[in-house]
C-alpha cells in the first residue's frame, strides 16, 4: 500500500535514523501536550501510566479497546509521533494483528509488545514468566504482516535478562529481529556495561 506523505511513523523512523530519540511517557492527552511543549520530538504511551490513572496495577488488565481509545485521544492532541505500550499484544497472533490495525487507525506511529506470560508484571518486579521464543516470534510476524503503513514500528521487548540471563536476552532479541521487529527493548538490564554488550 502506498504510504501517505510524512506519516507520523515515517517521521519517527527518520528521527531514529539521525539521532537518539528520548520518549517521555504520557498517560493522557494533557501529559502528551506537556511533553510536546517541552520540546520533545516523540513520546511513549505508557501502559503502566494508563493503568495507574485507573487505580490498577500494571499486570495487563486493560483491554485493547481501552488502550486504543486512550492512544487515539493522545495522538489527536499532539503533532509528534507516539509509540504505544501494547503489553503482550492482548492475546494470540490474530489478536495482535487486530491491535496493529486499530493502533494504526488511532494515529500511533508504532507499538511495543513483550514476551511475558499473562498476568504480566512491571519489568523490574520479580516472578516474571516468559512465553516461548517461538510464541513471541509468531506474534511479531503477525504484527509485521498486519501493518498497512510499512513505517509503523514494531518494537519487541524482552524480559529475559532477569529470568534467563543476558545471553538468552540477546538470543531472543536476534530471533525477534529476524521475525520482523524494527527495534528491541531490553528490559531490566543491570549496568551500562550490559547495555554496551547487548547493543554489540
Amino acid at each position: 500500500m502506498d504510504r501517505p506523505a510524512q506519516t507520523k511513523a515515517h517521521r519517527l523512523r527518520e528521527l531514529i535514523e539521525k539521532q537518539t530519540v528520548v520518549l517521555p511517557g504520557a498517560f493522557n492527552a494533557l501529559t502528551a501536550m506537556q511533553i510536546e511543549r517541552a520540546g520533545f520530538q516523540a513520546l511513549y504511551i505508557s501502559g503502566a501510566g494508563l493503568s495507574a490513572v485507573r487505580g490498577l496495577p500494571d499486570i495487563g488488565l486493560l483491554s485493547l479497546t481501552e488502550v486504543v481509545s486512550d492512544a487515539a485521544a493522545i495522538t489527536k492532541a499532539v503533532t509528534i509521533p507516539a509509540i504505544v505500550d501494547a503489553d503482550t499484544g492482548f492475546g494470540p497472533p490474530l489478536t495482535v494483528m487486530r491491535a496493529v490495525k486499530e493502533f494504526e487507525q488511532a494515529g500511533v506511529a508504532g507499538m511495543q509488545i513483550e514476551d511475558q506470560e499473562l498476568p504480566k508484571k512491571c519489568g523490574h518486579l520479580p516472578g516474571k514468566r516468559l512465553v516461548s521464543t517461538s510464541d513471541m516470534v509468531n506474534k511479531i510476524c503477525a504484527a509485521s504482516d498486519a501493518r498497512r503503513d510499512r513505517d509503523f514500528l514494531i518494537v519487541a521487548r524482552t524480559d529475559a535478562r532477569s529470568v534467563e540471563g543476558l545471553d538468552e536476552a540477546v538470543r531472543r532479541a536476534r530471533a525477534y529481529i529476524d521475525a520482523g521487529a524494527d527495534a528491541i527493548f531490553p528490559e531490566a538490564l543491570e549496568s551500562a556495561e550490559e547495555f554496551r554488550l547487548f547493543a554489540r
